[in-house]
């Protein structure tokens, strides 16, 4: 793709794009990453006496909660996602660039991607987490993770297409195979993921096909440690428990995964032939915190001070999945509204220090954590309220809804989870070519470095947190 100028805020050179800043005299906010955090740091600076700039490696805004329906054809990658110039249009102080991230240099305080450079007097960053196979990386071709909409089509497409080849297959043996689906690790992801697709399955597919039974398909959920929903209390996990096997899942506790393969896994000493693995088993932070060379934690967090910047640069912030923040000496979780909150808090400490006001510790007061098992039952952990059952659900529902961009998203999205509990259809089965799919992906590159980067990388560069 040919570009008639270079833009102004990438300059190879600092000075150029340095008297920029002095020209207009207002400090440079460039925040790294668009998901939930990020974007509540941008809006939150709103007509600030600012110049904000932020970067991520895709154009769009991704509600990664909702992946897993993406995956089980329930919802179409455009219902869960916006564009990144949509939602900060109305904003005059603000662009974006999309562009993936390389490195940072704090001596000179600029963000690096690739040849090209932006400085900056305050820095943000939210750039997400990704998939951690805890040292067993080669297990990623045949488990791809669940953290971006390339890997939920991908899910959906290779989903779909077993039922598709097994209609066709008249080996008994193979078709098991087939029809036999193992997600590896039962957190939130896990579980909702193996609720949804065993709905899909013994509902939506149900009647669709005239050789086999998609009822018949083996979901198989495994986990590691003794049960299910580490992170919920453990009442409320063998509820969810209970209503996955109402649904048919095999949920498998305490159980490792020892070895996968094209052809299936191996847990616990046993061998189960599956031609679907899906990973969803922990994640593993982005490489901000070897871009900083700060300390980080066993999962790579960066470990942030109380007003979550790092130590020894009180202008550059770590926030969201990125950060390890300790709160009553236990690390906050990677959770949606977590990000929330830091993103809000950072957006009012810059404000005042722009002001020239004195600022307070970031203290995160809002305890929520939600996870569904199909269409109809979910679980509440709010501290002192725990719910379970159909409330719960509705709770969840509401909850998303509201956490979605845009009236379309919601109107839609609403729609679409009403329409599928009335009819058990799932909207969104399509198939899309992995070829062609590649091809517009890798199509736009800019001096022969691609500007988005591989999907399937995300070893390094903005990711949503």
């Amino acid at each position: 793709m040919h570009h008639s100028q270079e833009h102004p805020l990438t300059h190879d050179s600092r000075g150029a794009s340095a008297g920029e800043k002095q020209a207009t005299g207002l400090p440079r906010i460039v925040i790294i990453g668009a998901g939930f955090g990020s974007l509540q740091v941008a809006k939150g600076l709103a007509g600030a006496p600012a110049q904000i700039t932020v970067i991520d490696r895709t154009n769009h805004h991704l509600f990664q909660a909702l992946l897993y329906q993406v995956a089980t054809a329930g919802l179409s990658p455009a219902d869960i996602s916006a564009p990144i110039r949509s939602v900060l249009r109305k904003q005059s102080n603000t662009e974006v660039v999309l562009a993936e991230v390389t490195g940072i240099d704090l001596e000179n305080q600029c963000v690096q991607m690739g040849k090209r450079t932006l400085p900056y007097d305050y820095l943000v960053i939210a750039t997400g987490a990704q998939q951690n196979y805890f040292g067993r990386q080669e297990w990623e071709r045949f488990a791809p993770g669940l953290k971006s909409l390339e890997e939920a089509t991908g899910h959906r497409r290779k989903i779909l297409s077993a039922f598709e080849a097994a209609e066709m297959e008249s080996d008994p043996q193979r078709r098991q195979a087939l029809l036999t689906f193992v997600l590896v690790g039962a957190g939130p992801t896990g579980v909702e993921m193996a609720g949804a697709l065993a709905e899909l399955a013994r509902k939506a597919l149900a009647r669709d096909f005239r050789h086999i039974d998609p009822s018949s398909a083996r979901i198989i959920l495994v986990e590691a440690s003794p049960r299910i929903l580490a992170s919920f209390p453990e009442k409320s996990a063998r509820k969810a428990t209970q209503a996955l096997t109402r649904l048919g899942v095999e949920v498998r506790t305490g159980t490792p995964v020892e070895s996968i393969d094209e052809e299936g896994v191996v847990i616990g000493g046993e061998r189960l032939e599956a031609k679907t693995v899906i990973w969803t088993a922990g994640v593993l932070a982005s490489p901000a915190g070897k871009w900083l060379a700060a300390s980080t934690d066993r999962a790579g967090r960066v470990q942030v001070q109380p007003d979550l910047s790092v130590p020894g640069h009180a202008n550059v912030f770590v926030i969201g999945d990125t950060a390890c923040c300790l709160q009553h000496g236990k690390p906050l979780p990677g959770l949606a509204p977590v990000a929330i909150e830091q993103g809000r808090y950072v957006a009012s400490l810059l404000r005042q220090r722009l002001a020239g006001q004195p600022t307070r510790p970031f203290h995160y007061h809002y305890h929520l954590n939600l996870a569904t098992v199909g269409r109809s039952w979910g679980i509440v952990d709010a501290g002192r309220i725990q719910l379970t059952g159909l409330l719960a659900w509705i709770f969840w529902l509401v909850v998303h809804i509201t956490r979605l961009i845009g009236f379309r998203n919601r109107a839609i999205v609403l729609f679409q989870w009403a329409w599928a509990y009335l009819t058990f259809q799932r909207g969104a089965r399509l198939i899309l070519h992995e070829s062609k799919i590649a091809y517009f992906t890798n199509s736009f590159t800019d001096e022969g470095h691609a500007l988005i980067g591989d999907p399937a990388d995300t070893s390094a560069g903005a990711q949503k947190s």
